[in-house]
């Protein structure tokens, strides 16, 4: 099992969880319906990523450069896609108008999402 890994899950699963009620509660007053399905969508995702961490925890070898990277990925894709989109659904309230800008990034953290799955598929395939 990797420490670091585990670390990481459970730091943004607790983050995952804070954001979910958050955006439930308190920005549901604030927010136009898109606005929180965009929230709740950045939610979603790190929820998933979360678990999948989680998993390759428990699968990791430390050694392994596929599963170093997987971690890496899933970690870069949580940042890129939920970050951008718990920025994109908040950019009204939140004045700043760099936001406007990071719609292409969400993108970027999809694609780490999905090297991270694929090379998920290459350490499993390569352990015996």
């Amino acid at each position: 099992m990797s420490k670091r890994i585990l670390l990481t899950a459970s730091l943004f699963g607790a983050i995952a969880v804070i954001f979910g009620a958050f955006g439930a509660h308190s920005l549901k007053n604030v927010l136009s319906s898109g606005s929180l399905e965009i929230w709740a969508k950045g939610v979603e995702y790190q929820f998933y990523h979360t678990f999948a961490l989680l998993f390759l925890a428990q699968f990791a070898a430390e050694d392994d450069p596929l599963v170093k990277w997987t971690y890496r990925f899933f970690t870069m894709g949580i940042v890129f896609f939920s970050g951008s989109l718990y920025l994109l659904a908040t950019r009204d309230i939140l004045n700043i108008g760099f936001v406007n800008f990071i719609g292409p990034v969400t993108p970027i953290g999809g694609l780490c999402f999905i090297l991270g799955w694929s090379l998920l598929f290459f350490a499993a395939l390569k352990r015996k």
